[in-house]
C-alpha cells in the first residue's frame, strides 16, 4: 500500500457537518470533526505515521487484486470494490445526512462490506490520532465487536458486527474476517464529545435503513436541480460536493475539505483551506441559484448578512475569511511534528491571510446580495448601504488581491473590478426596490473606479487589461470582467486580452492565475495549473463567441477529474491533481462553464435549424 496515494485517489463522503476523504484503496486517510475545521481523527493524508487512518481492505497479494471506486447514481455513497480471481467484495461508506440548523458532536461513518461473488477475506485496521496527533488517547475493549478510543476532547467508538472480531493492539484496533458470497458486515465509527453517551450497538436492520435513507435522501435533493444539459452527470457531481462542503447549521461553504495539500510536491504553498472565503462563497452562490438550490443560496446570505455589521481588527468592515461559525480568529500555526504529504512541509493549521485587505470582497458580497428579490429587512438594507458609504472613502488603495501573494500590496484591477461591482450592484438594488440611499456618492465612485480601470488597467502595448497598474502582467482573475458585467464579452478589448492569456497563461486548455517570475508572489516555487482558471476560460471562450474551442477546452479538463469526478485546486506537468481537494471553486466554476457552453451551444443549433 502507497503510503500516500496521489491526491486523487480519494473520494469525498459527509453528513452537512464535516466529511471524510477515503482513498481508492478503502483507507479513511482524512477526518476532522466534529465540523470541517476541528482537528483531524484521522490525518494520514498529511502524515502517514502520525497522522492515523482507518483501513478495511481485502487481505489479499496486491498483486492480485483489482481495485475500482465509484458513487452510487446521484449520491454521495462511496463504493470501493476489490475484485480477485477467488471473489468480488466492495465497501460501501457513508454518512448519514444531518440536515438540520443545529450543530452536534456527535457523527458516524458507517462502511459496509459485502461479498458479490466467491469469497474474500478483510482485514480491518482503525488508528485514531486526536487533534491533529498531538493528543495521547487509551483504548478500550468492551467486547470483541466494541472498542472505544478516547482523548481529552473528542471519542471514537469503533463498533462491528459479525463475522468480525475486534483486537486491541497497544492504542489501536485491528481484525480480520472472510465473507461468502451474498454476506455482509459493517463497522460503524461514531465520534462523539470526551465522555458523551455512548452509541447503542448497531443492528443490521437500522444500518440497512440507513443506508437507503442516505442514498434516497441525496438523489431527493438532487431532484431539485433545475440543469438539464450535456454534462450532467459532472455538473451533478459538482452540486453534490458543493453540498458536501457546505455547513448546514450556518449554511457557510468551506474552500476546501482539506489543509496543507502542496500546490508544488516539496513546496511551501500549503495552506488551510477549511474556511468561509466571503469571495468563494458568493460566487457559489450563483452557481446554486443556477441550477435551482435556491435555499442554500439563502442560508449562504443570512450567513453573509450576519457579518456585515461587524468588525475587524485592521478596522475594516469585513474580512476577506471566517471559520463556518463566523468566528474572525484563524490563527495560522505549523504542525511541526507533521512531514506533511509526501515530505511538502510546512503543514499550516489556520490562515494568516485572514488579516490581508482584499478590496475585491465587497464586490462580491454585494453580487451575492443582488443574486435574488430578496433584498433583506430594512435594518438589514441600512447595514449594506453603510457598507457602500464607507467604501466610497476607501476603495481606491492598493491591497494584496485575490490570490492572496505575500508580496506587498498593490493596484490590483481585478480589486477594482469588483469595487466597480459593489456599487454597480448597490445602486441597482437601491433603485429596484426603492431603498434609501446616497445614489449621486455610489454612481460618482462607480464611474471613478471605471475609469480608472480603462485608464490605468489597460496595457497599450499588451493590448490587454493587465494584473495591476502600470504592470505588464497578465492574470486570469480578469476572465471574470464579462460576467460581471463590466464589458462584453465581444468587446474588441477584451478580445484582445483573451489572445494575450492565450499566448500567456494557457497550456492545453490549462490556464495558470499568473506568472510568479513575472510578478513575485513572496513564496518560494512554483505551482501547478488552476483548475478555477481553466473553467473559467471555457466560460470567457464561449459567451465570446469561440464556442468550439470552448468546447474543446472543456471536454480535455474533464479527463483531468479524478476516478469519481473530484477537483483538486490545481493540475501539475505530470496530469496530476495537486493542492486542497475537493476545491469548492473548481466546481463551482465547472456548473459556471457547464451551463455557458450549454447557452451557447442551443444558440448555434438553433440558428443551424432555421430556414
Amino acid at each position: 500500500m502507497d503510503a500516500y496515494p496521489p491526491i486523487a485517489e480519494h473520494g469525498i463522503v459527509g453528513d452537512l457537518q464535516t466529511a471524510a476523504l477515503v482513498s481508492s484503496a478503502g483507507t479513511v486517510n482524512w477526518w476532522c470533526t466534529p465540523r470541517f475545521d476541528s482537528p483531524s481523527l484521522f490525518g494520514a493524508l498529511l502524515d502517514h505515521e502520525r497522522g492515523g487512518y482507518c483501513r478495511v481492505a481485502a487481505d489479499l497479494p496486491e498483486h492480485e487484486v483489482t481495485v475500482r471506486q465509484l458513487y452510487m447514481p446521484d449520491t454521495a455513497v462511496l463504493v470501493t470494490r476489490f475484485m480477485a480471481p477467488a471473489g468480488v467484495g466492495e465497501v460501501a461508506d457513508f454518512m448519514p445526512p444531518i440536515d438540520t440548523d443545529t450543530p452536534t458532536d456527535r457523527h458516524r461513518l458507517i462502511r459496509i462490506v459485502r461479498v458479490l461473488r466467491g469469497r474474500m477475506p478483510f482485514t480491518v485496521s482503525c488508528r485514531p490520532r486526536f487533534d491533529y496527533g498531538r493528543a495521547e488517547h487509551r483504548t478500550v475493549a468492551h467486547d470483541p465487536e466494541w472498542v472505544m478510543f478516547e482523548s481529552p476532547q473528542t471519542t471514537l467508538h469503533l463498533q462491528a458486527s459479525d463475522p468480525i472480531v475486534l483486537r486491541v493492539e497497544d492504542t489501536d484496533a485491528t481484525g480480520s474476517f472472510t465473507l461468502e458470497e451474498d454476506q455482509t458486515a459493517f463497522l460503524v465509527l461514531t465520534t462523539t464529545g470526551a465522555g458523551g453517551e455512548f452509541p447503542t450497538p448497531p443492528q443490521r436492520g437500522e444500518v440497512a435503513a440507513e443506508f437507503a435513507h442516505c442514498r434516497e435522501w441525496w438523489q431527493a435533493w438532487l431532484r431539485n436541480s433545475t440543469y438539464r444539459g450535456r454534462w450532467r452527470d459532472m455538473v451533478n457531481r459538482s452540486a453534490i460536493t458543493l453540498k458536501l462542503l457546505t455547513y448546514a447549521p450556518t449554511g457557510a461553504p468551506i474552500a476546501a475539505l482539506t489543509l496543507g495539500l502542496p500546490e508544488q510536491l516539496g513546496g511551501e504553498r500549503n495552506w488551510d483551506y477549511r474556511y468561509t472565503w466571503l469571495r468563494d462563497g458568493s460566487l457559489s452562490v450563483r452557481a446554486l441559484i443556477d441550477l435551482g438550490f435556491t435555499a442554500e443560496a439563502y442560508a449562504f446570505r443570512r450567513w453573509l448578512r450576519e457579518r456585515l455589521p461587524g468588525s475587524t481588527p485592521s478596522g475594516e468592515p469585513l474580512q476577506i475569511m471566517y471559520r463556518i461559525d463566523g468566528d474572525p480568529r484563524l490563527d495560522e500555526e505549523i504542525l511541526e511534528h507533521w512531514e506533511g504529504y509526501r515530505k511538502s512541509s510546512p503543514v499550516r493549521v489556520g490562515n494568516a491571510a485572514a488579516d490581508q485587505l482584499q478590496l475585491d470582497i465587497y464586490g462580491e458580497v454585494a453580487d451575492a446580495l443582488a443574486q435574488t428579490s430578496d433584498v433583506g429587512s430594512v435594518s438589514g438594507w441600512r447595514v449594506f448601504a453603510e457598507l457602500l458609504d464607507w467604501l466610497t472613502d476607501h476603495w481606491d488603495r492598493p491591497d494584496e488581491g485575490i490570490w492572496e501573494t505575500r508580496g506587498g500590496r498593490k493596484d490590483f484591477t481585478y480589486s477594482r473590478l469588483m469595487t466597480w461591482v459593489a456599487f454597480d450592484r448597490g445602486i441597482r438594488l437601491a433603485t429596484e426596490h426603492a431603498r434609501p440611499a446616497d445614489l449621486q456618492r455610489w454612481t460618482h465612485a462607480r464611474d471613478a473606479v471605471f475609469d480608472q480601470i480603462l485608464e490605468r488597467g489597460w496595457n497599450e502595448e499588451r493590448r490587454a487589461y493587465v494584473q495591476h497598474f502600470g504592470s505588464h502582467v497578465l492574470d486570469a482573475s480578469l476572465l471574470l470582467m464579462p460576467r460581471m458585467g463590466f464589458l462584453s464579452p465581444h468587446d474588441p478589448d477584451w478580445l484582445s486580452t483573451l489572445d494575450a492569456m492565450e499566448d500567456e497563461l494557457v497550456d492545453d486548455s490549462l490556464v495558470y492565475r499568473y506568472d510568479p517570475a513575472a510578478s513575485p508572489d513572496g513564496l518560494r516555487g512554483s505551482e501547478g495549473t488552476f483548475n478555477l482558471c481553466s473553467f473559467l476560460w471555457v466560460e470567457a471562450l464561449a459567451r465570446a463567441g469561440r464556442v468550439h474551442h470552448a468546447r474543446y477546452a472543456f471536454d480535455k479538463m474533464l479527463t483531468y477529474a479524478n476516478h469519481v469526478g473530484l477537483f483538486a485546486e490545481e493540475i501539475g506537468p505530470s496530469g496530476e491533481q495537486l493542492g486542497n481537494f475537493p476545491q469548492a471553486f473548481t466546481h463551482l466554476a465547472l456548473v459556471a462553464a457547464a451551463i455557458a457552453l450549454d447557452d451557447e451551444l442551443d444558440r448555434l443549433e438553433a440558428g443551424a435549424g432555421k430556414p
